[in-house]
């Protein structure tokens, strides 16, 4: 197979560099059919091989969550479109091979699959296996008709034609898989865009976007006559009003209720010049982690005195000078020492459990998830020794490693090992039997300072 799709790719190829201007109407025509009929083919391999490395585990051996999340590093997609192939191969392999069959003869494009597969199993449950079948033959001539908008929307009176006798009892069934349809597909993404900024997309099942509009909707109602925002910004303001309520009532769970937090940061060398200088005082004691108000970090002055520049989230969002200090009204300001390389140094004493200023000084080195090709952010991470307690390692800053559970648990029960690098960042080396060299492997989706 490999060598087959090696001499596809290379015809492929070819025809990426072929002069299309050349060709008649007709043979472009002729052509784009062609190209789209390969597409659905060769959806129907990837989708053979995506249900056979799910079936083996092939993600969690190599560390990965689940599939969709080592198809995302793999593939670079997003998590809910591998999420969904993998539903589909699965769906697919286990009750649908006639729509396999359609795929792969290119009768029905990929999309179109997903609702002959879903509306399928949904007349599989309710009318049996021969109705299931009348209908996929249904669905497939449909499909040559109609684009996967308007089939979804056909395919809820499927029963009419294949199961009249049953139709209306099983039109309150087919609500219910929607429903469960709805659930399943649930999803929120947030990609970071340039400039600090966040872009959300998702898709939300009934009873949460019921809540979310009874959530904004009073809160997006225009302030007055004079309010010159457009609807969108009101309601990007009135989620941003929801998300200060929600941390105000502090019931949310660790890491994730406190109240906002600002971490100063400048580097050990540039401090040094300062103290020579004479800008702070002698006695500033570095291990408490207390500021002189002579510091000067960059452009505005709170009312302690105390200069603040452009902040960082625990997320790796920046902000502007101005919203810091606005922050600040309400914060607890937490200064922290870090070396040349960016390298927390000292942010306070030194706590048996990694809590605390200690755990701060994590977050601020690695961002995240260690792991690599682990997303998932601090709040969601455990503080891991390296050199375990038990075996006599010290809670330290040199000693720790930001962990989600899943790579936390992971890393105790694999033979993947983690050190910090000559940089004080960690790296991972994976077991031999995935990579024989051992090659150090480091994560590379949380920004780096």
């Amino acid at each position: 197979m490999v060598e087959e799709l090696a001499q596809a790719d290379d015809a492929v190829a070819a025809c990426v560099n072929a002069a299309a201007w050349a060709l008649a109407e007709h043979e472009l025509i002729a052509a784009l059919d062609a190209a789209h009929r390969l597409e659905q083919r060769l959806a129907a391999v990837k989708l053979a091989l995506i249900r056979e490395l799910d079936a083996r585990g092939t993600a969690r051996a190599q560390g990965a969550s689940s599939t969709p999340v080592w198809l995302r590093d793999r593939l670079r997609l997003t998590v809910p479109t591998a999420r969904r192939l993998v539903d589909l191969a699965a769906a697919l392999d286990t009750g649908n091979p006639g729509v396999r069959h359609a795929l792969a003869s290119a009768d029905i494009t990929l999309d179109q699959a997903r609702v002959i597969a879903d509306t399928v199993d949904t007349v599989q449950a309710t009318a049996g296996a021969e109705a299931a079948d009348k209908a996929i033959g249904v669905l497939v001539h449909w499909a040559g008709q109609f684009d996967p908008v308007l089939l979804r929307k056909l395919s809820t009176r499927i029963l009419d034609h294949v199961a009249p006798d049953i139709a209306d009892a099983a039109a309150a069934a087919a609500l219910q898989a929607e429903a469960a349809r709805a659930a399943r597909d649930r999803h929120l993404t947030i990609s970071e865009q340039t400039g600090g900024r966040l872009r959300l997309s998702g898709t939300l099942d009934a009873e949460a976007a019921g809540l979310l509009r009874a959530a904004i909707d009073p809160l997006s109602a225009p302030a007055g006559s004079d309010d010159t925002r457009t609807p969108g910004q009101r309601r990007h303001d009135a989620l941003a009003d929801v998300c200060r309520l929600t941390l105000r009532t502090g019931e949310l769970p660790e890491h994730g209720g406190d109240s906002a937090q600002i971490v100063v940061t400048t580097s050990y060398d540039g401090l040094a010049r300062q103290l020579q200088n004479g800008t702070l005082d002698t006695g500033l004691p570095f291990g408490a982690g207390a500021l002189d108000t002579g510091l000067h970090l960059g452009a505005g002055t709170l009312d302690t005195g105390l200069h603040l520049g452009a902040g960082t989230l625990d997320t790796g969002l920046q902000l502007t000078p101005e919203t810091v200090r606005r922050l600040a009204c309400d914060a607890t300001i937490l200064p922290a020492v870090l070396a040349g390389a960016g390298q927390p140094l000292d942010v306070g004493r030194q706590r048996r459990l990694i809590t605390g200023p200690l755990r701060r000084a994590l977050v601020l080195r690695d961002r995240g998830c260690a792991f690599p090709g682990c997303d998932r952010p601090p709040r969601w991470c455990d503080a891991h020794h390296i050199h375990h307690w038990a075996d006599g390692g010290q809670t330290s800053l040199d000693n720790a490693v930001l962990l989600c559970g899943h790579h936390h648990r992971h890393l105790h029960h694999s033979d993947w090992t983690v050190h910090l690098a000559s940089d004080g960042h960690p790296e991972f080396i994976p077991p031999a039997w995935l990579n024989p060299e051992q090659v150090p492997r480091r994560n590379h989706y949380h920004r780096r300072t």
